[in-house]
């Protein structure tokens, strides 16, 4: 569900990725065939994800994986998404958007066939996180490879709008999947329906997928390589790694162990170290610039871009275990009653030109108050006769909530962006949705485990704990939009108090400059007294101009001085006493 902006006007920073190259025509049979194999890697992405979902249960039974260590399932995929995403745009500039995809597209394949044949639960993880590295090779250079065949600009709104909606449907598709293959066969089928896609899409991308140039050649003379931030990408993933270990252990091993603390104070530091590094290479070889928080309101939407996907995951996780486990619901049964998650996703992705005539933080705010109502409601779903009246209606608000709050982060961010900043911000933000979602579900998982086993007489106290917390983050997100994003009208205001600012500094220019004409008025009057009483003109010193800014001496030749003698002494400290005072002038 990873989708860019939907609206024409966000086209201007997808369209830098054609460097202003003159894009080449295709037929409108290609074009659209070619769109469908962008929108099944977007698919597989999706299904990827959200199929394991419907399958989590019985994994834990196949492997003895308790289910603190089945969050590590789903948030070792969406960390290393999250992390390479940000370089993942650098690397299709590089090596050009083509060889990216193919290859991110046929690597995800390769690994989802070794997945399906995994017997033990760490080897089931590392390779969702390679899988994952795997993933976000293909969302830029996808991207990519779109506006350059859709050049047209309703066309490739259209295109783009499609690609995002694609995302919506697989969460959903993903679910019913994952639900099918887990009723009638087993869990390895999620992983190999994977890779047989994967093989049809590398297959097609080979053939109809067109050549692309590289859009960045490094200057250095060394690898393409070394001008990718890995050093920086592999610190924050570790980092990131550490973080979810600490919160996934701390329910189980106590939260003041040092096997729980240690790890959350390294990645702590590691996250610094992060930020520390990025300021030490270039700008445009770092994965997040520094320069960029300092954007308009792009602090604040990044906090934003944390929510969406971080309330979806919590739904899904929560509620598959619960129906599952608990209400001994099947799988099929499980995922049709989520259907209304998607429905209402899909159609809230195509609310894009609202965002021409409301300000987003209008909407933004709209969709996180359907977000606090809707948590509320699920508090209070503590049984199976639960779902119609507070369930059913808590899904249609809140998904039609948080794709709310998506689509016009979205837009908003890429408003707030200059252009040759688009593809960073795009990959940051793309970044921050998988980000929201590993560490929020893992911190969710967490504390519903703890509650669960402080009260194991409560059957539905872990869940609403866990609701909870997820809207006390709702309602911080809401407070942190109304009360830091500025609107166009607050921006305005604050551009008049930088113009007065600006004519308070030109005025005090003006000043400073009357003040140094002054001053070297004064200094030329000087120099010619001087140079009347004979003292200066042996060695060569020139009157003083008025556009010059500093009165120095001219320099004179050691063998020009007299040489020895009396005078000779007392005019040369007569001219360095001079000299002194008339370099430490304000001048």
């Amino acid at each position: 569900m990873i989708a860019p902006p939907k609206t024409s006007n966000l086209l201007s920073p997808t369209q830098t990725l054609v460097d202003g190259r003159v894009p080449q025509k295709y037929s409108a049979a290609r074009r659209y065939v070619l769109l469908l194999i962008f929108c099944l890697a977007q698919f597989l992405d999706a299904v990827n994800n959200s199929a394991l979902f419907s399958a989590i249960p019985d994994l834990e039974n196949s492997l003895g994986i308790n289910e603190a260590q089945s969050t590590w399932v789903i948030s070792a995929f969406q960390l290393t998404f999250a992390s390479f995403l940000l370089i993942s745009g650098r690397i299709s500039d590089v090596y050009n958007p083509k060889v990216a995809f193919t290859g991110g597209v046929a690597v995800l394949g390769v690994i989802s066939v070794g997945a399906g044949f995994a017997k033990q639960k760490i080897a089931i993880i590392i390779l969702r996180a390679l899988s994952g590295m795997a993933a976000a090779m293909t969302i830029p250079s996808a991207l990519a490879l779109l506006v350059s065949v859709f050049v047209e600009p309703t066309e490739q709104a259209r295109a783009i709008g499609l690609f995002g909606g694609c995302g919506a449907i697989g969460n959903v598709l993903g679910l019913i999947i994952g639900a099918i293959f887990v009723q009638y066969a087993n869990w390895q089928w999620v992983f190999w329906f994977v890779a047989i896609v994967a093989a049809v899409i590398t297959v097609m991308c080979i053939i109809l997928v067109p050549a692309q140039e590289p859009k960045v050649h490094p200057t250095s003379a060394g690898p393409r390589w070394h001008s990718l931030d890995l050093v920086g990408v592999s610190i924050l993933t570790a980092a990131l790694i550490l973080f979810i270990y600490a919160i996934t252990s701390g329910s189980a091993d106590g939260w003041a162990t040092a096997g729980v603390l240690a790890p959350l104070f390294i990645s702590v530091l590691m996250v610094g170290a992060f930020f520390w590094y990025e300021t030490l290479i270039p700008p445009e070889k770092a994965a997040v610039p520094p320069r960029t928080w300092f954007l308009p309101n792009f602090a604040v939407l990044f906090g934003t871009a944390l929510l969406p996907y971080f309330w979806w995951t919590t739904i899904f996780t929560v509620f598959t275990l619960l129906w599952q486990d608990d209400y001994h619901w099947s799988a099929i049964s499980t995922a049709i009653h989520m259907i209304p998650i998607g429905v209402l996703a899909f159609s809230m992705s195509w609310t894009g030109p609202l965002a021409r005539r409301i300000d987003p933080k209008w909407i933004i705010l709209s969709g996180e108050g359907m977000l606090v109502v809707a948590t509320v409601l699920l508090a209070f779903a503590d049984g199976p006769d639960k779902y119609w009246p507070f369930v059913f209606p808590a899904f249609v608000l809140g998904s039609g909530g948080a794709m709310l709050t998506y689509t016009h982060t979205n837009i908003a961010i890429f408003r707030t962006s200059p252009a040759s900043m688009a593809g960073t911000v795009g990959a940051i933000f793309n970044g921050a949705l998988q980000l929201g979602s590993a560490v929020g579900i893992a911190a969710v998982d967490s504390l519903q485990a703890s509650v669960q086993e402080r009260e194991p007489d409560a059957p539905y106290a872990g869940q609403r704990a866990a609701f909870w917390f997820l809207l006390g983050v709702v309602g911080v997100e809401f407070v942190a939009m109304a009360v830091f994003y500025r609107t166009g009208r607050e921006e305005a205001d604050i551009q008049e108090k930088v113009c007065d600012v600006d004519e308070k500094l030109a005025d005090a220019e003006e000043a400073h400059l009357r003040e140094h004409g002054r001053v070297v008025a004064s200094l030329t009057g000087m120099v010619e007294a001087a140079r009347a009483h004979g003292h200066l003109s042996q060695y060569g010193l020139q009157t003083p101009r008025s556009d010059v800014t500093q009165v120095g001496m001219v320099g004179v030749e050691e063998e020009e001085r007299p040489a020895g003698g009396k005078d000779s002494d007392l005019e040369k400290e007569e001219v360095e006493v001079e000299e002194r005072r008339l370099n430490e002038s304000p001048v």
